[in-house]
């Protein structure tokens, strides 16, 4: 799955299974930040299904919903489509824009340049 794409609230869906592992309607409902009803978070699920996002195994009467796209390969779509969209396709303005960020720690920032220094290794550069 090369382009991964969703709505916010299949991305709100799609976080909590992530975070979770699997979960059901009802388990997805209550950790939602958004009041909804059963039904529309159902209808989301369902849709995540049919796009292959999720799959689905009986447990009891109810379902249990697993994801099916990792979200590191979600998070890989998302960043192209931004930095196409808002940085003219520049990887180093996104990368400067991230670094900028004022809520970023040191920390943060340090195992930043740890994974870039690795990249660089990796590349032979």
């Amino acid at each position: 799955m090369d382009d991964v794409q969703f709505t916010p609230r299949e991305l709100d869906v799609m976080s909590i299974l992530w975070r979770l592992g699997s979960a059901t309607v009802a388990e997805v409902k209550e950790r939602l930040e958004e009041p909804l009803a059963y039904t529309s978070v159902l209808s989301a699920l369902q849709t995540l299904a049919e796009k292959g996002f999720v799959r689905h195994v009986a447990e009891g009467r109810a379902y249990r919903y697993f994801p099916t796209v990792e979200a590191d390969v979600a998070g890989g779509s998302a960043l192209t489509r931004i930095r196409e969209a808002i940085f003219a396709g520049s990887a180093a303005s996104l990368f400067a824009s991230l670094v900028r960020s004022e809520d970023l720690p040191r920390e943060e920032l340090e195992r930043m340049r740890r994974l870039l220094d690795a990249r660089l290794e990796e590349t032979g550069r």
